[in-house]
């Protein structure tokens, strides 16, 4: 074992103060055995200091990432720096469960650790600390206000009845789309449609029934499309779809798809039963269509024809 023997005793006035602090202190000898366990390790671990004492830390946690942590540690023995770990770049070094009732959402304790190099009188590193911070109040209120503004975010694109986007934020993604076919020439296909007589339905069976019209059709959308098209509820009863890398053709197919999907559809509501169905307008970008209002206004007018040639259609527009 290469040890220095006077190490520990050189230590052990400072180790009577550190023994209760809420920190984890290790000392480990160039073998990685371990010299020195405090009573933060001891508690936290369950295993006493004469079961880990002059064992190699990786045979006592083989959890622990051994290629990662030598790497790391050889970097302080070889440079005397120390090396730092953040629980944001591993969120624990050792599997220590967490205990702290505030924070008991996390299963695992989330670890802070510091490498830090101890030198003897011969100017020599042949020791290392390594200790171990509890992170894990910080970590989880951090990870929840991380939760609560991606979930504002999503809430704030989002329409609330269909979970689609909201109109505002699918117009953005139709720039971004617009954008990338002035640089690419790819083409893409935009779908527009509403739901046929749908005020009839909200006059006859009443808004919540037609809310949950809307939620079935925008789950139809959901359903049929793939993961790279945008969907979004344009307003009211209308909707919206980026068919992105497809042309009027394919775009057309989906077109039909999602009509004669709509068309099978039976609502049953509060005591209501009813059938409806959709017409759709399907506009191709091309070189023509000089910025992302006229491409609306292309499927629109798609739409249009798509209402009076009888609904319940699909209409490709052409100038």
């Amino acid at each position: 074992m290469a040890s220095d023997t006077n190490f520990i005793d050189d230590f052990h006035w400072l180790m009577d103060v550190l023994q209760d602090i809420d920190v984890g202190l290790v000392i480990l000898n160039r073998e990685f055995e371990v010299e020195l366990w405090n009573s933060f390790m001891q508690n936290h671990s369950a295993r006493m200091p004469d079961e880990v004492l002059g064992h190699n830390l990786f045979e006592l946690f083989p959890e622990l990432p051994a290629s990662w942590f030598k790497r790391k540690a050889e970097a302080v023995f070889v440079l005397h720096n120390s090396a730092f770990t953040t629980w944001e770049q591993r969120p624990y070094l050792f599997r220590f469960k967490s205990y702290r009732p505030i924070t008991s959402i996390a299963e695992y304790m989330y670890q802070n650790s510091t490498l830090i190099p101890l030198t003897d009188t011969r100017g020599q590193v042949n020791h290392i600390c390594l200790i171990i911070y509890d992170v894990t109040e910080v970590a989880v209120n951090r990870l929840q206000l991380q939760a609560a503004n991606a979930k504002l975010h999503t809430l704030s694109r989002t329409d609330g009845l269909t979970g689609l986007l909201n109109r505002k934020s699918w117009e953005t993604e139709l720039h971004v789309e617009f954008r990338r076919f002035q640089r690419h020439q790819h083409g893409s296909s935009l779908l527009m449609f509403d739901i046929d007589h749908f005020k009839k339905v909200n006059d006859t069976y009443g808004h919540p029934t037609g809310d949950e019209v809307i939620r079935r059709t925008a789950k139809v959308v959901k359903d049929a499309l793939r993961d790279i098209d945008v969907a979004g509820r344009y307003g009211g009863e209308e909707f919206a779809v980026i068919l992105t890398d497809t042309d009027a053709n394919g775009a057309k197919v989906v077109a039909e798809r999602l009509r004669t999907t709509i068309e099978q559809l039976t609502i049953n509501h509060e005591g209501n039963s009813l059938q409806f169905t959709i017409s759709l307008g399907i506009a191709e970008l091309n070189p023509a269509i000089t910025d992302p209002g006229a491409w609306i206004e292309a499927a629109d007018r798609a739409l249009y024809k798509a209402k009076h040639a009888g609904r319940n259609n699909s209409v490709i527009f052409s100038n």
